[in-house]
């Protein structure tokens, strides 16, 4: 009991990777320039449209070093997205039910990406080398092949901002990138041939996605891997990586054999359906945030936050039994391979199972039918027992969730002794997630010391496309790899010997 009462003043604190600027230099006289001016550096934007946020987040590699920081970033709410004009086609929607047009995006996506070079300070045309594309938007869309559409109005707006075609494309040819990447890039040795990180994306049979928020996932997965690489966490193949955006995306990768031909790794599952949405659902409740449109970003922000002692004696049995009752409406499980949709995310469910890929998802009801349910509960919590009994319960609610995945895919034998898990997004990293999550796993007895397999990493999509814009490219870093297995060497030789 003595050991039990000191864990709470002990345990250990999980590894949580925040995003910040480039280091500067010194030119005396109190002139202080970024390195990013001076030395050579990889600038990427990522241009994410959301359900609730639309970002630009511009970061920086230094080529030296591999290291990746964000210069700058900007961040509008979706919600915020100008009204359908008469003349225009309502193409899709986001999770609150706001109307989007092709010419809505391309402005907004086209404002924000010039705002944010604005504010840095650089130009599109001669200071960004790459731009990244993605989109979380896909509950309106009735399969996952009309996330292309969206992507082109992504396209549009980066074209509209003045970002040339050529950045947005893998080079033909090393002699194609220009002369500040050429000595940094193995493109004369390897060829780009879709893996991102070291690992393959997955391709049904039929060649269709399995699920709509596809490259979310990969893009999310690459993320963890790059900012894993400022923790002790070595998180490379097998891994498990989940985001908790507004909707749920990520991926499970295989174990790749010392011996094996081909380097890269396969993947072996795919999360999709709701994540933020379900703590959104819980505030709109309260009448303190707008009750179609609001979020508990509105009303809690996105900073984690130490975990102090746990509530004690009759406020934790309350809490637990709102956490209880809460997700007696969340649905995790294997999606059936008879669904077209799991928690509103258009899914191919059918290829994915004659594929041999697992995708997991979480639901609220069937597509989201109870959420209904999630407001009354969040109205009661507010009113009885104040905000912070409220913040509590959403705490605890996700990290549940987050261990209900992991639990699903432990089940399923993919997370092996030598696997890493990682996490992304507002529902897992804000408030006290983090610890409970952690504290989840360790229980768990996955692996033998937790606290070296589980990391938590903020902007994951943006340090995913900064990776993304370095493998394209082939920019890698064999002296610090993030291609390969767990503990293994970088893959780079046997990526020339396959090629040959």
């Amino acid at each position: 009991m003595c050991a039990r009462f000191l864990d709470r003043f002990f345990k250990q604190k999980p590894y949580i990777v925040e995003s910040i600027p480039p280091p500067s230099i010194s030119h005396g006289a109190g002139m202080v320039v970024p390195e990013y001016k001076i030395k050579p550096y990889f600038i990427v934007a990522s241009v994410e449209m959301g359900n609730t946020t639309t970002k630009c987040i511009l970061t920086g590699t230094n080529l030296d070093t591999g290291l990746s920081y964000v210069i700058n970033k900007t961040v509008k709410m979706s919600r915020e997205v100008r009204p359908p004009k008469p003349d225009e086609e309502i193409f899709g929607e986001t999770l609150d039910g706001t109307h989007l047009t092709r010419e809505s995006v391309t402005e907004l996506v086209r404002d924000t990406l010039l705002e944010c070079h604005k504010e840095a300070g650089l130009s599109i045309t001669n200071d960004l080398d790459f731009v990244v594309r993605s989109t979380g938007v896909v509950a309106a869309m009735d399969s996952p092949d009309q996330v292309g559409d969206f992507v082109i109005a992504l396209a549009n707006g980066c074209l509209a901002a003045g970002v040339p075609p050529k950045k947005m494309t893998p080079p033909m040819s090393k002699d194609n990138l220009p002369k500040k990447l050429q000595s940094y890039s193995f493109a004369d040795k390897v060829v780009f041939v879709g893996a991102v990180a070291g690992v393959i994306p997955p391709v049904g049979s039929s060649g269709v996605e399995m699920v709509a928020n596809e490259m979310e996932g990969e893009l999310a997965m690459a993320g963890i891997k790059e900012g894993a690489k400022n923790t002790p966490v070595d998180f490379r193949n097998p891994c498990v990586s989940i985001d908790f955006g507004t909707t749920l995306d990520g991926r499970i990768t295989s174990d790749v054999g010392k011996d094996q031909l081909n380097p890269f790794a396969s993947t072996i599952g795919n999360f999709c359906g709701l994540a933020g949405a379900i703590p959104d659902s819980i505030v709109r409740g309260t009448g303190e945030v707008e009750g179609r449109t609001g979020t508990a970003l509105d009303m809690f922000g996105d900073r984690s936050i130490a975990a102090g002692l746990s509530r004690v004696g009759r406020s934790a049995g309350i809490m637990g039994n709102y956490v209880d009752e809460i997700h007696s409406h969340i649905d995790i499980r294997v999606v059936p391979p008879d669904r077209e949709r799991f928690g509103r995310v258009p899914v191919s469910s059918r290829v994915a199972h004659d594929s041999g890929v697992a995708l997991i998802g979480c639901d609220v009801g069937e597509n989201g039918s109870e959420t209904g349910e999630l407001n009354r509960i969040g109205a009661e919590i507010y009113e009885k027992h104040g905000k912070g009994m409220l913040a509590d319960v959403i705490d605890h609610v996700c990290a549940r969730m987050a261990l209900r995945l992991v639990d699903v895919a432990s089940d399923l034998g993919m997370v092996p002794e030598n696997a890493s898990i990682g996490f992304t997004g507002r529902a897992a990293i804000s408030g006290k997630k983090p610890q409970y999550i952690l504290d989840g796993i360790t229980e768990r007895g996955l692996f033998t010391d937790p606290h070296e397999h589980v990391v938590f990493v903020d902007d994951g999509l943006a340090r995913g496309a900064a990776l993304m814009g370095r493998c394209m490219n082939s920019l890698g870093k064999p002296k610090n790899p993030l291609g390969g297995v767990r503990g293994g060497p970088c893959i780079m030789s046997r990526r020339i010997k396959v090629g040959k």
